[in-house]
């Protein structure tokens, strides 16, 4: 399901799961057992500047000094995996590629910006880290993924499936002195690359030679099994049949967020909402009208097959039997659908 958490663990994400463990492998061998190196992964633009330190420009961006930003980060790439998996480890590395490599840019112009507008010296104070590529994803993120209610907490205020990442990326913004300016870099990066502006997708990107190059030698290290316990999301036989499926999931998910927020709306006003005509796979009622029509629609199509540990795992939170089977088939077994139709309805 193409959400904002996924439900299929680090499964066609080999480079999500490559910049979860070696970043944080190499990040926690820094401050445990070689804290006397650290002084060559220091973001310091002045040295870079002054003294034309060119490497520290790489070196100084891609391994996180403080274990906090390396934690946060972490989790936010996780969460992110997503969008390798809709548009394939190439696209999704070349994203990577021209955010970081245009970040670094407008990380020297504010510096130099705070420089002259206000005289402070933040070039040597820069959080290290694989950082501004984190807030980038931001911009797709914002722009491409559904905004799902999950609760209503007071008023117009409510917790969505995108709130848990914007409040890790807000605590890695206050996490330093001046990792706002790495995280308005990235933005602008990220921006500038997710509009297309000046071509920049087009010359910032990853050959097709290099791609099939890591293929071969780094994907079978980090590739993921299929897990078994979950619903075959986007395996279609193409590329093209994948992102059909996950399109038409996305569209049910969208669907789902139109007909919440019109139920609410109709509560407020003192109405109510035939759900049963919305969703009659949901809550059933057994009346013989809906049976008859029950029983033409399980002619024309056979049932779905509905996972019994994920029907267990709704029954333990609370639900009973005959409503977690129609969630599941309602949601075509996506468990996270399943609980949200349950909650909402």
């Amino acid at each position: 399901m193409f959400t904002s958490t996924g439900s299929s663990g680090l499964y066609k994400a080999p480079l999500s799961k490559s910049l979860l463990l070696v970043p944080s492998a190499l990040s926690l061998l820094l401050a445990l057992l070689l804290p006397h190196c650290q002084k060559f992964f220091v973001y310091d633009l002045h040295a870079v500047k002054n003294d034309f330190q060119i490497w520290r420009l790489i070196c100084g961006r891609l391994i996180c000094l403080d274990l906090k930003d390396t934690f946060c980060s972490s989790l936010l790439i996780y969460n992110f995996r997503i969008f390798e998996r809709r548009y394939g480890s190439r696209k999704f590395a070349s994203f990577l590629l021209g955010s970081w490599v245009l970040s670094a840019l407008f990380d020297i112009i504010l510096v130099e910006a705070m420089q002259y507008s206000f005289g402070i010296a933040a070039a040597s104070n820069l959080p290290s880290g694989f950082l501004a590529p984190v807030f980038a994803l931001f911009v797709p993120f914002y722009c491409s993924i559904p905004r799902v209610q999950v609760a209503q907490i007071l008023g117009p205020l409510s917790v969505t499936n995108k709130t848990l990442i914007y409040i890790l990326g807000l605590q890695l913004f206050t996490s330093g002195s001046y990792i706002w300016i790495v995280a308005i870099s990235g933005l602008i990066s990220g921006l500038c690359y997710d509009s297309k502006m000046f071509q920049v997708h087009q010359v910032l990107c990853i050959p097709s030679w290099m791609a099939q190059l890591f293929s071969w030698t780094l994907e079978p290290i980090f590739s993921s099994s299929e897990p078994s316990n979950e619903a075959r999301v986007g395996m279609g036989a193409t590329v093209d049949i994948q992102r059909q499926q996950r399109m038409e999931q996305l569209d049910r998910q969208l669907m789902l967020s139109q007909f919440a927020q019109a139920r609410r709306q109709r509560q407020q006003q003192g109405g109510m909402i035939n759900w049963n005509r919305l969703f009659p796979p949901l809550r059933q009622r057994r009346n013989i009208n809906y049976q008859e029509g029950r029983q033409s629609e399980q002619q024309a199509s056979p049932p779905l097959e509905v996972s019994e540990e994920q029907v267990a795992r709704l029954m333990e939170m609370g639900f009973s039997r005959g409503d977690a089977l129609e969630a599941l088939r309602a949601s075509n077994n996506d468990l996270n659908m399943a609980t949200n139709f349950l909650l909402q309805h």
